[in-house]
């Protein structure tokens, strides 16, 4: 199968996740780091989600899946383990035109999930194409070895400065920003020195 990498946008969208296992709490992990508002359909939960349900940072509809609770989601992920729930999603989820992601079943997803490598705005995703999730897995810890912590501050610094060029109505071209996010930069900002970081990126980007 062809897979098309993109990244959606699911601050506030509904999602649900159907399970509350382990595979659920991941899934329902990844979505609320997304922003999205997320509902966990399970007879029982594992600890840490039953914890977010009582905090009100998911929903729990406290039964098996029923058809009716696609309503209204954004996208479905399936967790569960059951082949006649799997196959009840996914074909309602099809007929209503709602993406659907079932664990460890490629032939009823619609999408797939990658591996994932966050450092505060920045988002690397690592994906086989389904062939082999724990080479994804791998590849993703190696690059946790390289795109280290700073890179959070890194990724904000980079927004602010962008948005306050756009603002003022300069547009430095890739090559320019290719050649400012160099390694001092990088330097500067995990040594703990934004100003500095600021003033040699604004000055690297001709706009000091």
């Amino acid at each position: 199968m062809g897979y098309y990498p993109i990244a959606l946008e699911l601050r506030g969208r509904p999602a649900l996740v159907v399970g509350g296992g382990a595979v659920a709490e991941r899934k329902a992990d990844g979505l609320l780091a997304a922003g999205a508002r997320v509902t966990l359909v399970a007879p029982k939960l594992t600890r840490r989600l039953a914890e977010l349900a009582r905090a009100g940072r998911v929903e729990h509809v406290a039964r098996r899946y029923a058809a009716g609770d696609l309503d209204g989601h954004a996208l479905v992920l399936v967790a569960v383990g059951d082949a006649a729930v799997n196959r009840a999603v996914a074909e309602e989820a099809r007929a209503r035109g709602v993406w659907v992601n079932v664990a460890d079943a490629p032939d009823r997803c619609d999408f797939i999930l990658p591996s994932v490598l966050r450092r505060g705005e920045l988002v690397v995703a690592v994906s086989t194409g389904g062939a082999s999730p724990a080479l994804a897995r791998a590849v993703r810890e190696r690059l946790e070895t390289v795109i280290t912590g700073e890179y959070a501050a890194l990724a904000a610094l980079v927004a602010e400065v962008r948005r306050e060029l756009r603002h003022g109505g300069t547009a430095p071209d890739a090559d320019t920003w290719a050649r400012a996010l160099d390694d001092e930069l990088r330097r500067l900002v995990a040594e703990g020195r934004p100003g500095e970081a600021r003033r040699r990126l604004l000055a690297r980007l001709g706009a000091a």
